[in-house]
């Protein structure tokens, strides 16, 4: 996927979007693929999308990698770029996926789940 959002929108504002897109399902016509996160207050975005978990997007925008190689290109402990792995997965925001080893063994191979990640938020 090229683009994805991640917004701060109520739930009434959610919910005409996906009424929206009923719509157009109901009528056949064609949905245009989308990829939105959103999240109801700012509140819970920033508990989501903390300073050094947007410094591993970034980081994942130039090169996906594995776990290690992103902790030694940020410069943190392995441990803790893992549950910000975690966070970031559940919610959606990366894709974690596992590669085999030449010889022996498996990798997690982290990746951002659209090229572009517009954050949209209003105060």
């Amino acid at each position: 996927m090229r683009k994805a959002e991640i917004r701060v929108e109520g739930v009434d504002t959610f919910f005409e979007r996906a009424r929206k897109v009923a719509r157009l399902a109901d009528r056949g016509d064609k949905i245009p693929p989308s990829r939105v996160i959103s999240f109801e207050d700012m509140e819970s975005l920033l508990h989501v999308l903390t300073e050094k978990r947007v410094l591993l997007l970034r980081q994942l925008k130039k090169t996906p990698g594995s776990i290690s190689d992103l902790a030694r290109q940020v410069k943190r402990d392995r441990s803790a770029v893992t549950r910000d792995i975690k966070v970031l997965e559940r919610f959606g925001v990366i894709q974690v996926t596992e590669k085999p080893l030449p010889g022996h063994g498996r990798q997690k191979w982290i990746a951002p789940i659209a090229r572009d990640i517009q954050l949209i938020a209003a105060l």
